[in-house]
């Protein structure tokens, strides 16, 4: 995979290369275009003089030539197009040839046949949507899918985009009315980040920005917003309160300088989509982009089992894909909650075979442990101590 994707890359730089090689020289050669027009144009000024007369044959020739000249390059241009269309239409080729585009011997399209499956996948999907913003294509997929989704449900999505767009305009005004509307929701999930205070911390900043003008302004806000949070933020408002020491000399020359990082946008962004999603029950990310994420990183694994299984004659070994053949790390990024493996069956743990913790402190499930008992009595699979599976006790990780 990854040498396919090294060729791949390979054509793409020579592309992007001659894509900026005829930039440059396209804007080269309409620069001297309009340089000989301008010339054109005062010879033909000066031709026309009142102390030069100039001949219908003379005008004719400094036409043609303007005109010749810019056909030229018309011409050139579009033979420089071609050129490049047909670069561009090899990285298909060499797509094509790097990588496997047929999954269906590790896809499982049986499980779409059930209408019901069906309809969580459109769920999904318009559950994305809504949460990127794009509300009419929610609605158009919505109904050609026939989905009966309240409005109780698109609205939360609709409030949350509106602040995130007023946030990347720099406007704090509805992410604050919202903290404040939801400031006791917010302190039962025990937000860490503390949203509000974040928030008044960046609106004081941008008011620091105006220097010894706003002097006054900031003490009134200090005293009006800080007050009430001074008791799990006195540090942090501390510092913002000594910054107000360099408002004459400027705070960028300052120990406070870090103040006015353009970073902290972008943070408060993130802040807000975090506690804004825990508060409505909803993962940060959406489950169709973790999903599909997920599946690319899979996919190359299951491709080469899928291949090795065919060439060794074994293809029995995987007959259902409800279940994967190996183990693929998919990374921390992919790892939403505990999950228990038996080293012995090879299953994975359930409500009705949970993991079960023996005296020598080795774990299996509790299928394996029925299997393994005789009796009162239990030989652990992973160390010589005898024990009685009455002992074993049920573990939660």
């Amino acid at each position: 995979m990854a040498d396919a994707v090294m060729n791949v890359e390979k054509d793409v730089d020579k592309v992007v290369m001659k894509f900026q090689e005829i930039r440059n020289h396209t804007e080269n050669t309409l620069d001297d275009l309009i340089q000989q027009i301008q010339s054109y144009q005062r010879d033909l000024m000066l031709l026309s003089s009142p102390t030069n007369e100039l001949t219908e044959i003379q005008c004719d020739l400094l036409y043609d030539n303007v005109i010749k000249k810019t056909r030229n390059t018309i011409s050139q241009f579009s033979s420089e197009h071609r050129d490049i269309h047909a670069s561009v239409s090899r990285i298909g080729k060499v797509i094509d040839k790097n990588f496997v585009y047929d999954y269906s011997s590790v896809n499982n399209e049986a499980v779409f046949e059930n209408p019901a499956n069906v309809n969580i996948l459109n769920q999904v999907i318009v559950e994305h949507f809504l949460r990127q913003g794009m509300l009419e294509i929610a609605e158009q997929l919505t109904k050609e899918a026939k989905l009966d989704i309240p409005d109780n449900k698109k609205k939360p999505f609709t409030e949350l985009n509106n602040i995130l767009d007023a946030l990347k305009c720099h406007n704090l005004e509805p992410a604050l009315e919202w903290a404040i509307a939801h400031r006791e929701q917010l302190r039962q999930q025990n937000s860490n980040t503390n949203l509000e205070f974040k928030l008044h911390r960046l609106q004081f900043i941008e008011l620091l920005k105006g220097g010894v003008e706003n002097q006054m302004k900031l003490i009134s806000y200090a005293r009006q917003y800080f007050q009430p949070l001074a008791d799990k933020h006195e540090k942090e408002i501390q510092a913002l309160m000594g910054s107000l020491l360099y408002l004459r000399t400027g705070l960028q020359n300052s120990p406070y300088s870090y103040l006015l990082d353009c970073l902290s946008w972008n943070e408060i962004c993130d802040i807000f989509t975090r506690d804004a999603c825990a508060l409505l029950g909803l993962s940060v990310e959406s489950p169709l982009t973790v999903t599909i994420n997920a599946g690319c990183i899979a996919l190359p694994a299951l491709l080469n089992i899928k291949h090795v299984m065919q060439q060794r004659q074994v293809t029995n070994v995987w007959n259902t894909r409800d279940e994967l053949p190996i183990e693929i790390d998919l990374s921390r990024k992919c790892h939403f909650h505990s999950v228990f493996a038996c080293p012995i069956l090879r299953q994975q743990s359930t409500e009705n075979n949970p993991p079960m913790r023996l005296v020598c402190g080795h774990v299996i499930s509790r299928d394996a442990l029925n299997k393994l008992s005789n009796g009162t009595k239990l030989k652990c699979p992973y160390c010589p101590m005898e024990q009685n599976p009455n002992d074993a006790r049920l573990i939660h990780f």
